[in-house]
């Protein structure tokens, strides 16, 4: 009803850093981080690339009497690095992981080990639907390769949340989604499911210019990423949007601006957001973002960007099916020598052993991998094609709207 009282949910989003063995200070960071989350006193805290459990549960006995409630999202060969704390109940947890997560021979990137992931918990409050999540990492933006990758992502998170959100009232998003706010993705996520930015929509904002959470004056950020962006780059968001009768509105947006306060070093090579929101009930439910138009320029921009990866799967696809034929050939070739040999043809020759065997070991290393690489692009060729046909179906959707 109108006039009803507001709550007041208080948020804070952070990309960790916390890489086992590879990040600079990574214990002391860790403690950092739930000492100011101890005394800060979050409604709800939303970390990602928390990859050892160890800092989880460092982290959960720390903030065990502020934060009652909490999760560990479990996904991939290393783990999907995100995690929740609540003060208010978790009633029910989810994860999904990604179709489509990088290359697993990319092995500098990392991205395929971790299982890019959302993970989502449902809460009492309002009810409340609140998910934590990192897309794939951009690495190159003037060469891409992972572009249609991220936009699988994005569109499989937007499909998600339309689906999962039925039953709450309110949806609270925070995470790295390493894109910018005009890129393709973002726009596509926020318009597919109605989603608001809070920088976009904060009444009042303190912290990094331009809201930026990747700046070049955090000691841990690698210069070179952020050349062609002086004053940083905005990557990790608080989205949110009312569903049913509810409106949200944010009252305040802060980022942190370097160092921890009493240190000389900052949380993360990522700043946190923080994010005040007012949840009110109202009499009409607030709608989505876009009109039809912009929505049906959006989805057909990010349908041609996947048409593009799509192609270069295949290609790639026969690539490693030829490749694989050959070394099955040379294999074949081989054995027919052996057998010939075995039955006495060329025994006045030495048979050399030492480079057949080699040889045969080449060749049978490459068939494998060429075999797991074919096999791998064509999971890949499907789920693009997939996404490309899930795409025209909405496309013709809207179209045929009214």
């Amino acid at each position: 009803m109108e006039g009803e009282p507001t709550l007041r949910l208080r948020i804070f989003d952070l990309n960790c850093w916390a890489i086992r063995y590879l990040s600079k200070r990574r214990q002391e960071r860790v403690r950092l981080i739930g000492d100011a989350l101890r005394r800060e006193g979050f409604d709800l805290v939303l970390l990602q690339e928390v990859w050892s459990e160890q800092d989880y549960s460092d982290l959960r006995m720390k903030l065990a009497g502020c934060y009652p409630f909490s999760h560990y999202f479990r996904s991939g060969v290393i783990g999907s690095g995100l995690c929740v704390f609540s003060r208010f109940p978790i009633l029910d947890t989810l994860l999904y992981q990604y179709s489509l997560n990088g290359y697993p021979y990319m092995l500098q990137h990392g991205d395929w080990f971790c299982g890019k992931s959302v993970g989502v918990s449902v809460g009492v409050t309002a009810p409340l639907l609140s998910l934590s999540l990192q897309l794939h990492a951009e690495y190159c933006r003037e060469k891409d390769a992972y572009l249609p990758h991220r936009l699988v992502q994005a569109w499989e998170l937007a499909q998600f949340i339309r689906h999962t959100s039925k039953a709450a009232d309110v949806v609270l998003l925070g995470g790295d989604l390493n894109m910018h706010p005009e890129d393709v993705g973002i726009r596509l996520l926020r318009g597919w499911t109605g989603l608001r930015d809070a920088f976009a929509e904060a009444t009042r904002f303190e912290g990094c210019k331009n809201g930026c959470t990747l700046v070049p004056d955090n000691c841990f950020t690698v210069k070179s990423e952020l050349l062609p962006f002086p004053l940083g780059i905005r990557i990790d968001y608080i989205l949110y949007k009312a569903i049913s009768s509810f409106t949200v509105k944010c009252e305040e947006l802060k980022t942190t601006t370097g160092p921890a306060p009493g240190t000389d070093i900052p949380f993360s090579d990522h700043e946190a957001v923080m994010a005040t929101l007012h949840i009110q009930r109202r009499g009409q439910p607030v709608g989505a973002s876009l009109g039809t138009a912009d929505l049906v320029d959006v989805v057909t921009e990010a349908r041609t960007e996947v048409g593009v990866g799509l192609r270069a799967a295949q290609r790639q696809r026969y690539s490693s099916g030829r490749m694989a034929v050959l070394a099955l050939l040379l294999l074949l070739l081989q054995a027919a020598a052996a057998l010939g040999i075995l039955a006495g043809l060329g025994a006045e020759q030495p048979f050399p052993k030492l480079s057949f065997c080699l040889l045969a070991f080449l060749a049978l290393g490459a068939l494998v991998l060429a075999t797991g690489l074919h096999l791998f692009h064509t999971m890949e060729v499907k789920m693009l094609h997939g996404t490309e046909d899930q795409m025209w179906m909405a496309l013709r959707a809207l179209q045929e709207r009214p």
